[in-house]
């Protein structure tokens, strides 16, 4: 799958010319603009890797990267500074950065650097915890849990969480979820996806996560925290027609 990267500026110039260019490459760019997102979404375990500016609003990159390494988040991460000096350099590597580019720089090598990151971290991001809103992943363990209570799943729907929870807030179309939990099994079709989302709703929805994984009709699913207002609408009673409805 295309790596996903996560880029943090808040210069827009820097910012929208990072997102097109590097979506140009075959990749699939998010972009932050202040510090307190970029760590939120940064926190989700779900990029391959951050390019983050060092100077931020909010929190500084410094402190972005400080905190995301507090947390067990070992996703590599490429700081971009306008300072070249050899102390600020050594300051974010000792913080756990993995790389340090000066402005300006060229995207040649950034494009580089970002592509050796994403490679280095293939492996240990498979078994990095994933955490969206109260929904934690250990995927060393292959363990899921909601709210701090353990949530019991097979592996085919292990399989599909991960798939979904690993992009947040993305559609994933059905053919994407084929290919990631069933692989090359040329007798699975669309439909089994359907089905197994249907019983991983179900445990999901067991544990007070239902809301969890979305329908986006026509297009695929989607995990996100927050719940669907149609389906918040659907589930409020109905008010009886004339006053309080008392015969």
């Amino acid at each position: 799958m295309q790596p996903r990267v996560l880029v943090v500026d808040d210069e827009p110039g820097v910012r929208t010319a990072l997102r097109r260019g590097l979506t140009a490459e075959g990749m699939e760019v998010v972009v932050a603009v202040e510090g307190v997102e970029a760590l939120r979404l940064a926190a989700t375990g779900s990029f391959d890797v951050v390019v983050l500016d060092v100077m931020l609003p909010g929190l500084s990159g410094y402190r972005v990267l400080e905190r995301l390494r507090g947390q067990g988040i070992t996703t590599p991460v490429l700081l971009l500074s306008a300072k070249d000096g050899e102390v600020d350099q050594a300051d974010g590597l000792d913080l756990g950065a993995d790389g340090y580019l000066v402005k300006p720089f060229s995207f040649l090598v950034l494009t580089a650097q970002v592509r050796a990151l994403a490679r280095r971290g293939e492996s240990s991001a498979r078994h990095a915890r994933l955490r969206v809103g109260e929904l934690e992943i250990d995927r060393d363990a292959r363990e899921v849990s909601w709210a701090g209570s353990p949530v019991a799943l097979s592996p085919r729907e292990y399989g599909l969480l991960v798939a979904l929870a690993s992009r947040p807030g993305t559609v994933v179309p059905k053919e994407d979820l084929l290919r990631q939990v069933w692989g090359a099994d040329q007798f699975v079709t669309r439909n089994v996806v359907e089905v197994y989302v249907g019983y991983l709703r179900r445990k999901l929805t067991a544990a007070g996560a239902g809301h969890l994984v979305r329908t986006v009709r026509g297009h695929g699913y989607q995990v996100s925290v927050e719940p669907d207002q149609d389906e918040v609408a659907a589930a409020e009673p109905t008010k009886p027609r004339g006053g309080d409805g008392s015969r």
